[in-house]
C-alpha cells in the first residue's frame, strides 16, 4: 500500500475518513466540589463532512488521533506486525504530534484480545503516586484542598509515569516485529519535523500562560515568545533522542540512567510548585494484569479495564441497568434519553463511594456489575421523569462499606485508539498525561503527567475515608473506559474516548447506538452526544441533541448546552472490518 501524507491529510490506496479541525474553538469550563472554573483542551467544531462514511477493509485497521500516527500504526501492520507492534508505533508518534494530550510522560489502559489463545488480557499502565507522597498531598497549611491549577501547573501532580513500560509489556507479549523499528517512524519524524496541526495551535495559544512558566516547555511550544501556527514545522531531536535510547535499551532505558535523573530532577526542581516523584519511584515501577470487567448486554459482554479505571465498572453499570428498557427508539427520543441519563446518574453515585485502586482499598467489582443488583437499580427508573436524587446502593460485598463519596475531577485531555491486525488481534488502548499539556513540565522532548490530581483532592468527609485519597504507590483513579465487545467468545467491536470522566457516557452511548440504534460506527461515533453524570444533563451545543433540551427539562432535569469534545475511536469486526473516527477531533481510520 502506498501512503501519501500532506499536512493533516492522509490519502492511501484504501477508503481513508480524515476529520479537519475548525478553525473556531470554545474553552471548556468545569467545577465540581471545591475546584475552580478551569478550560480544559479546547472542543473542535463537529465537521459534519464524516458523519456517515465508515472506512471498510478486510485484512487489517487502525483509528487514531492523528494521521501520522495513525500511518505509523498501519505500517506496522503492513509489514506483518501485531495489534501490539501497530500500539507502540502509535503511542510512540503520538506523543510527538499529540503531545498536549497522551505520551511516554503518562499513563494507559490497554485491553487486548489475543486471537491464537482467544483470550482477553488487560494491561494496568496507570501512573502511581510517589512513594513521598501523602493524603494531604493537595491540601493547603489548614486541610482545604487547593485550587486545581495550584496543583496541577508544576511538579507535585506529576506521577511515575506508566506508559513506556506498558509498550514494553505489549510488545514482549505480542510482539513479532523488533522494537526499534516500531520507535524509528516517530524518531524519523521528530528530527524532520511535522506541521502543526490546527487543533493543537488552537490548545497552545488557549494555555500559553501556563506553558509560559517553564523555560524548557515555553520555548519549544512558544518559540521567541510566540505561540505556535497551524502549519509551523514543528522539530524535536531531544524526542528523538529519548527514543532512540530507548530503542536500544528498551523501556529501562527510561526508568534508570540519565532519562530518569533528568525526570527527578525537572519534577522536584520545578520552581514555585516541586514535587515529591523520585528515582525509586521510577526504578519500581511495574504494569499491572488486572482481571478484565465484563458486563452483559444485549447478547453481549462489553468487557474493559478494571479498577483502578472505573471505565468498565459503570459502563457496564449503565449499559446494565438499561438492559431491562427498550431504547429502540433512538437518540431523539426524549424518554430513551431519560432512561440513559438516569442510568448513568446511579452508576457515577456508585463511581464515586465505591471505585478506586483495588490494590488500596477493597472494591466491590463483582458485586457492582451482578445482574441482580443492576435489575434492583433498574427499577429506579422505572417513572417517568428524572430522578429526584441518587444516592449509591448497596452491592454484594465482603468488606463493610465504609466509604465517603469522592470530589475528584477528570479533565478530557486524552487520547483512545483501536487496531485490528491481520491475524485476528485487537487493541484497545486509552492513554492519557491527563490535563491538556498535562504539569506543563517538558523534559527530554516530552510532557510529564499530571495525573495525580486524579487522586480526591479531600482525604475523608466527616472523619470517613474517600476511597479515592491519595496513598504512597497508589494509582488514581481513572474514567478511562477502553473496551472490546465480544459475543459468542469473539470480538465485536473495539472502542474507547478520551473526555474525563464524560469517557464513560461517550463510549456507552456509542455502544447503545451500534447495538440499539443499528448505527455503523462511524454514525455511532458521531452520534449527537447527550451525557449526564451528577443531574446537570450535558447536550452537544450545535447539534441536534439541542432539540431535547425542552423535553428532558419537563422531565425535571437541569440542562444546559455545551462542547463535548469526544476522541471516540471504533472499530467494528464481521465479515469485513469497519473503522469509524471522532468527527470532533483530527483522527482518521485507514485499513486494507
Amino acid at each position: 500500500m502506498r501512503y501519501f501524507l500532506s499536512g493533516l491529510t492522509l490519502l492511501a490506496a484504501s477508503a481513508v475518513h480524515a476529520q479537519q479541525a475548525a478553525d473556531a474553538v470554545q474553552p471548556e469550563a468545569a467545577t465540581q466540589g471545591a475546584f475552580q472554573a478551569i478550560s480544559p483542551e479546547v472542543a473542535t467544531a463537529l465537521d459534519a463532512k464524516f458523519a456517515g462514511v465508515p472506512v471498510e477493509a478486510q485484512n487489517w485497521m487502525v483509528a487514531a488521533a492523528n494521521p501520522w500516527a495513525v500511518k505509523a500504526g498501519a505500517d506496522a501492520l503492513a509489514n506483518g506486525g501485531s495489534a501490539a507492534d501497530a500500539l507502540v508505533a502509535v503511542q510512540a508518534m503520538l506523543g510527538l504530534v499529540e503531545p498536549q494530550s497522551s505520551g511516554i510522560g503518562g499513563g494507559a489502559f490497554l485491553v487486548y484480545y489475543d486471537a491464537a489463545t482467544a483470550t482477553l488480557t488487560t494491561l494496568d499502565g496507570r501512573e502511581t503516586a510517589p512513594l513521598a507522597a501523602t493524603p494531604r498531598l493537595f491540601q493547603d497549611g489548614d486541610g482545604e484542598p487547593l485550587g486545581f491549577y495550584d496543583a496541577v501547573v508544576g511538579g507535585l501532580s506529576v506521577g511515575t509515569p506508566g506508559t513506556p513500560a506498558l509498550m514494553e509489556d505489549a510488545h514482549v507479549r505480542w510482539g513479532k516485529l523488533p522494537w526499534a523499528d516500531l520507535l524509528a517512524p516517530a524518531i524519523e519524524r521528530a528530527e524532520s519535523g511535522f506541521d502543526v496541526s490546527p487543533r493543537l495551535a488552537g490548545l497552545i495559544e488557549g494555555d500559553a500562560e501556563r506553558l509560559g512558566r517553564f523555560a524548557t516547555t515555553s520555548e519549544y511550544f512558544m518559540p521567541g515568545g510566540t505561540p505556535l501556527a497551524a502549519g509551523d514545522l514543528l522539530q524535536n531531536q531531544a524526542y528523538a533522542d529519548t527514543l532512540r535510547a530507548m530503542a536500544d535499551g528498551g523501556a529501562r532505558a527510561f526508568y534508570t540512567g540519565d532519562i530518569a535523573a533528568d525526570i527527578v530532577a525537572t519534577v522536584q526542581g520545578a520552581e514555585g510548585n516541586p514535587g515529591v516523584l523520585s528515582a525509586v519511584d521510577l526504578s519500581i515501577y511495574r504494569v499491572k494484569e488486572r482481571p478484565p470487567v465484563c458486563a452483559t448486554y444485549r447478547a453481549h459482554n462489553v468487557c474493559g479495564m478494571g479498577p483502578p479505571s472505573s471505565g468498565a465498572l459503570t459502563v457496564g453499570q449503565i449499559l446494565g441497568m438499561l438492559e431491562n428498557y427498550d431504547l429502540s427508539a433512538g437518540p431523539n427520543d426524549p424518554e430513551v434519553r431519560r432512561l440513559i441519563g438516569d442510568a448513568s446518574r446511579l452508576a457515577f453515585a456508585d463511581r464515586g463511594r465505591y471505585m478506586a485502586d483495588s490494590d488500596f482499598v477493597p472494591v466491590p467489582t463483582d458485586g457492582l456489575v451482578a445482574p441482580a443488583y443492576l435489575a434492583e437499580r433498574a427499577k429506579l427508573l422505572g417513572g417517568d421523569a428524572a430522578l429526584a436524587e441518587v444516592a449509591p446502593g448497596s452491592p454484594e460485598f465482603d468488606h463493610a462499606l465504609i466509604w465517603a463519596d469522592d470530589a475528584s475531577i477528570e479533565l478530557p485531555s486524552t487520547s483512545h485508539f483501536v487496531i485490528v491486525d491481520a491475524t485476528g488481534n485487537v487493541a484497545s488502548m486509552t492513554t492519557t498525561i491527563e490535563n491538556g499539556f498535562g504539569s506543563r513540565l517538558m523534559v527530554r522532548g516530552f510532557l510529564l503527567n499530571n495525573e495525580l490530581t486524579d487522586f480526591s483532592f479531600r482525604s475523608q468527609a466527616d472523619g470517613v475515608p474517600i476511597a479515592n485519597r491519595v496513598e504512597p504507590g497508589k494509582r488514581p483513579r481513572s474514567s478511562m473506559a477502553p473496551s472490546i465487545v465480544m459475543k459468542d467468545g469473539a470480538p465485536v467491536l473495539a472502542i474507547g474516548s478520551p473526555g474525563g470522566s464524560r469517557i464513560i457516557g461517550y463510549v456507552a452511548e456509542s455502544i447503545i447506538a451500534h447495538l440499539d440504534w443499528g448505527m455503523d460506527v462511524q454514525q455511532a461515533v458521531s452520534v449527537p452526544h447527550a451525557v449526564n453524570r451528577f443531574g446537570k444533563y450535558d447536550v452537544e451545543e450545535g447539534t441536534s441533541a439541542e432539540a431535547l433540551t425542552e423535553a428532558l427539562t419537563g422531565m425535571g432535569f437541569e440542562v444546559g448546552a455545551r462542547a463535548l469534545t469526544s476522541g471516540l475511536h471504533a472499530i467494528s469486526i464481521g465479515e469485513t472490518l469497519k473503522g469509524g473516527a471522532d468527527p470532533r477531533r483530527e483522527g482518521i481510520a485507514l485499513g486494507q
